[in-house]
C-alpha cells in the first residue's frame, strides 16, 4: 500500500469529520503544551533571530491544526518581550500528505490573522502561514531554514506497509489480523520494527539538514511502555477494529482473503526503540522523553452518579464506544475505503462501536502517547 496516497483524515466539517472527531489529538497536543513552550524559549535564548522558521508536520486540518500554531506564537512573544527583544519575523510551514483538506486550514486563516492583529499587534507582515504538502519520510524544506520543528500524532504512521508474506508460499503471515497482535508470528513484528527504524531514521536525517544548528524539535506519536510490541496499550484499537471485520466476515459481508491481505502501515514504538533510533542516526540531543497516558476517548466526561446506575454505565460505555468509532473512523476510513471498499464502512464502524463499548465495560482503555524533546547538533 503506498500510504502517501491513501492516507488522508476524513476532510470537510460533516459528523465523521476529522475536524468534529479529534478530541483525542487535542488532548495529545494540550500534555505536550509545557515541553513546546520550554522548547521554543531555549530556542529563542540561544539565537538572536530576525526571521525564525517554524515547521508543523502532519498537521492535519479543523480545530487543532491552528492550535499548536497559536502556542508556539504565544511562547516566542511572550519570550520576546520578556527578554527586551523584538519579535522575530514568523515564517511558519504546516506540512502534511497532498489528500490533506488544506483549504479547511486556509478558509481559517483570516480570522486567525485577525486575533494575532488584535491580541499582540502581529500583522500580516510578521507572520507567514503557507501549506507545504509532501511526506515527512524525505526533504521538504531547504537546507538551514527552520528553527523550531513540530509533530503531534503522526510519526507513528509508517511511510508503506512491511511486506508480510511468506516468501515460500507467496501466503500472508499475520491472517486474521491487521497489525501487530499476540498471534502475530516474531516476522511479522520484526518487519514492523524495521520499517519503523528506516522511516524514523529517514525522518531525522531529512530534518538535520533542514534545521539551524541549536534548533529545537518536539515529537509526540502513539508508542508504549511495555517491551512487548504486543501488548494490549499498543495494539487493542486495531485488534477490536479486526474482531469487527471478522464479525462481518462470518457473515459473508467481507472475504476473510481482503482481511488477511490488509495490515495497517502503524507501529507504535517503545521509548526505548525511539532512543535507540536518535542515538544511532546521531544527528540531535535528546533533552527529554516521556510517556503519557490518553484516554481512547480523550477523557470525554461521563454521568458522576454512573456507578450507582448499572443501566448507565452500560449506557455510558456504549457511548463511549462510539464516540471512539467516530475518532477511528475519521483516520482509517480513507485507507480502509481503497482496501475494502465503500459500501462496508457504516457498518463496520456501527460494530466496531459495540466491540469497544464492551471492552469498555471490561477494563480503562488508555493509549500511551510518546512525547521526545531534540535539538539538533552543532
Amino acid at each position: 500500500m503506498e500510504v502517501m496516497q491513501v492516507l488522508h483524515m476524513n476532510k470537510g466539517e460533516g459528523e465523521t469529520s476529522y475536524a468534529k472527531n479529534s478530541i483525542v489529538q487535542r488532548k495529545i497536543i494540550s500534555v505536550a503544551t509545557s515541553i513546546i513552550e520550554k522548547a521554543v524559549e531555549e530556542c529563542l535564548e540561544k539565537n538572536f533571530l530576525d526571521s525564525m522558521g517554524i515547521a508543523d508536520l502532519g498537521c492535519s486540518s479543523g480545530p487543532n491544526s491552528l492550535m499548536v500554531i497559536s502556542d508556539i506564537i504565544d511562547t516566542v512573544y511572550a519570550t520576546s518581550n520578556r527578554k527586551g527583544i523584538p519579535l522575530p519575523e514568523l515564517r511558519v510551514s504546516l506540512n502534511d500528505l497532498p489528500g490533506n483538506d488544506f483549504n479547511n486550514i486556509f478558509i481559517s486563516l483570516p480570522e486567525f490573522y485577525s486575533q494575532l492583529k488584535m491580541e499582540k499587534n502581529i500583522g500580516p507582515e510578521g507572520c507567514f502561514i503557507s501549506g507545504v504538502p509532501g511526506s515527512f519520510y524525505g526533504r521538504l524544506f531547504p537546507k538551514k531554514s527552520l528553527h523550531f520543528i513540530h509533530s503531534s500524532s503522526s510519526l507513528h504512521w509508517l511511510s508503506q506497509v512491511p511486506r508480510l508474506l511468506d516468501s515460500n508460499i507467496l501466503k500472508p503471515l499475520n491472517k486474521g489480523n491487521i497489525y501487530i497482535s499476540k498471534t502475530s508470528p516474531g516476522s511479522v513484528i520484526d518487519a514492523y520494527l524495521s520499517q519503523f527504524k528506516r522511516d524514523f531514521s529517514v525522518f531525522l536525517k531529512s530534518r538535520s539538514e533542514e534545521m539551524v544548528v541549536d534548533g529545537h524539535m518536539v515529537l509526540s506519536f502513539m508508542g508504549r511502555v511495555s517491551a512487548d510490541p504486543s501488548s494490549e496499550e499498543s495494539c487493542m484499537q486495531w485488534e477490536l477494529l479486526a474482531q469487527a471485520l471478522m464479525s462481518m466476515a462470518l457473515e459473508g459481508l467481507i472475504e476473510e482473503e481482503k482481511i488477511d491481505s490488509f495490515n495497517a502501515p502503524y507501529y507504535a514504538p517503545s521509548a526505548q526503540e525511539v532512543r535507540s533510533v536518535v542515538e544511532e542516526e546521531g544527528s540531535f540531543t535528546i533533552n527529554c522523553l516521556e510517556a503519557f497516558e490518553i484516554e481512547w476517548d480523550g477523557g470525554a466526561p461521563s454521568n458522576n452518579n454512573f456507578q450507582k446506575h448499572i443501566d448507565k454505565i452500560e449506557k455510558d460505555n456504549f457511548s463511549r464506544g462510539q464516540q471512539v468509532a467516530k475518532t477511528i473512523r475519521a483516520v482509517v476510513e480513507s485507507m480502509l475505503e481503497v482496501h475494502f471498499g465503500r459500501k462496508i464502512i457504516d457498518e463496520l464502524f456501527k460494530r466496531y462501536a459495540q466491540v469497544v463499548g464492551d471492552y469498555f465495560s471490561r477494563t480503562s482503555a488508555k493509549n500511551i502517547d510518546l512525547v521526545i524533546s531534540l535539538t539538533k547538533k552543532g
